[in-house]
């Protein structure tokens, strides 16, 4: 009997908590409701952050927010543990994304939004979140006139554990996510190749660079350079990357300079991609033509990743740099100009050079700025000076030496009876690698390859002196036009002051 009484008091009393456990959200609900409806969205605002503070009181986790951006700079927390969540991905996530490039072998797994996963370090349990919330749309212009309204998804990463666990988490969990992702990435890294993305860039999104993966197999075994230059620039790329506290101890940014020079076909995108391969670095392809102003090409270098390669391909001709003297009028002119002066919507020599070794240019470590140009005599001074470009390398016409390592890579041979004719010729004739390649490709017979290596020679050595003819005759004629005008300005000078001696005659 008492048993059975015990039931139905239990029984009872589960009644009533459930019946009072509805009756209060039947009521908070109807708060709610008249609250959103009468109450200004301020005093909303005020009630649901005193609410939530009372609930925290009585709470024992914290929750630590990490953005994937902060500014215009990834976070760096954000990627290593977005890559250390990666690798442990288990049956208790229900929804994972899954993504693999054409070139890539393996099938990348990550957390999907709104998923969580319990990670155990040291015997504590850390809980993580993926948020994503739509950013506000904004509204640009493009060329053709038409409007278009951009959103982002604004990403962030939310962990959450007992209280009790901060010091743990900040000095020793997510140093430990950060060194491990770090080693990890290098070992299974792919390089990629960036390009602008000139629509990101003009909504204002911090990602502005748009990867895909770099596939050139270029290598400095099979670079067609003489061996003692590749040997140097392998020598200084190694004392670049172990210089970390040198250059700390010193008080300069660690970057490094690189100017490669000389006529197309030489072989200057071989270069960059083989010292890319070489150290593993990301390389970002900046055309300056897609730049519109200083402000914007800050945004774009202060994007970019460590370890990485900025390369301005044909900086001669790729936007026209004036000297940093004529170039800038006083700020006060620029004031008195308003907000529509033209040349604050432009890339000026002062303002890039400011990003190649002024302050922006410390805002990154291990980096190394690569510019190529067709004619070294075309560019300001101000961009070779040491500190900007520290090493320049001269991409010369094929040598007996690049020769020998073409016909090793395109013909599989080391040695041949038309070797000796061929380097006798290519001292005499000047002729680009990319030339030569391209006649070595015609045939896989060796003889043939090289025998018409050889009629080559002769077509390219008519183009050269028609070449050399027709500057010559240019030039001959730019030197006679440039003394009928000084005969002719000194014929009016003349004129001027014989007009004045008659005049004082008279």
């Amino acid at each position: 009997m008492s048993s059975s009484t015990t039931t139905e008091s239990r029984i009872a009393m589960a009644k009533t908590v459930v019946s009072t456990i509805g009756s209060v959200a039947a009521a908070a609900m109807v708060v709610r409701s008249v609250a959103r409806d009468y109450l200004p969205p301020e005093f909303q605002d005020y009630l649901h952050l005193g609410f939530r503070n009372f609930i925290n009181k009585f709470s024992t986790q914290i929750t630590m927010v990490i953005y994937e951006f902060d500014g215009f700079a990834e976070n760096e927390i954000y990627k290593a543990t977005e890559f250390y969540l990666s690798s442990r991905i288990s049956p208790q996530i229900h929804r994972m994304k899954l993504t693999k490039r054409a070139n890539e072998k393996d099938i990348k797994v990550a957390m999907e939004t709104n998923e969580e996963f319990t990670d155990i370090y040291n015997g504590v349990k850390f809980k993580w979140c993926l948020v994503s919330n739509k950013a506000p749309t904004r509204e640009h212009y493009r060329n053709d006139g038409m409007n278009r309204s951009t959103g982002s998804d604004v990403r962030m990463l939310e962990l959450t554990f007992h209280r009790k666990h901060k010091d743990l988490a900040l000095k020793d969990y997510l140093p430990f996510i950060i060194n491990d992702s770090k080693t990890r990435k290098q070992e299974e890294k792919s390089v990629k190749l960036f390009t602008v993305d000139t629509m990101m860039v003009r909504s204002g999104c911090p990602s502005m660079w748009a990867p895909v993966n770099l596939d050139h197999p270029a290598n400095f075994a099979t670079l067609a350079m003489d061996t003692d230059v590749k040997e140097n620039v392998m020598k200084d790329l190694d004392r670049f990357i172990e210089r970390r506290e040198y250059y700390r101890k010193v008080g300069k940014a660690w970057k490094r300079g690189y100017l490669l020079y000389g006529p197309p076909g030489t072989g200057k995108s071989s270069l960059i991609a083989a010292m890319a391969n070489y150290l593993n670095f990301d390389i970002y392809d900046l055309e300056l033509t897609d730049v519109r102003s200083n402000s914007e090409l800050r945004k774009l270098l202060v994007s970019t990743a460590n370890r990485s390669i900025l390369v301005v391909e044909d900086i001669d001709c790729s936007v026209e740099l004036h000297d940093r003297v004529t170039a800038e009028p006083p700020r006060s002119t620029r004031r008195n100009q308003g907000w529509g002066y033209h040349d604050e919507r432009k890339v000026t020599l002062s303002g890039f050079l400011n990003f190649i070794d002024g302050l922006w240019s410390s805002c990154g470590d291990e980096r190394i700025i690569i510019f190529t140009t067709n004619r070294k005599d075309k560019l300001d001074p101000a961009l070779l000076r040491p500190g900007r470009m520290d090493i320049h390398i001269n991409m010369s016409y094929c040598t007996p030496c690049g020769f020998r390592l073409l016909a090793s890579n395109y013909l599989g041979i080391s040695e041949h009876s038309l070797f000796k004719e061929i380097e006798d010729l290519i001292v005499k004739v000047e002729i680009t690698p990319a030339e030569v390649a391209e006649q070595l490709l015609k045939d896989s017979d060796p003889d043939i390859a090289l025998t018409g290596l050889i009629d080559f020679f002769d077509v390219k050595y008519k183009e050269n002196e028609e070449a050399k003819a027709k500057a010559k005759a240019k030039e001959e004629e730019c030197a006679n036009i440039k003394v009928e005008e000084e005969e002719e300005s000194v014929a009016k000078e003349n004129g001027k002051k014989k007009q004045i001696d008659m005049n004082g005659t008279t």
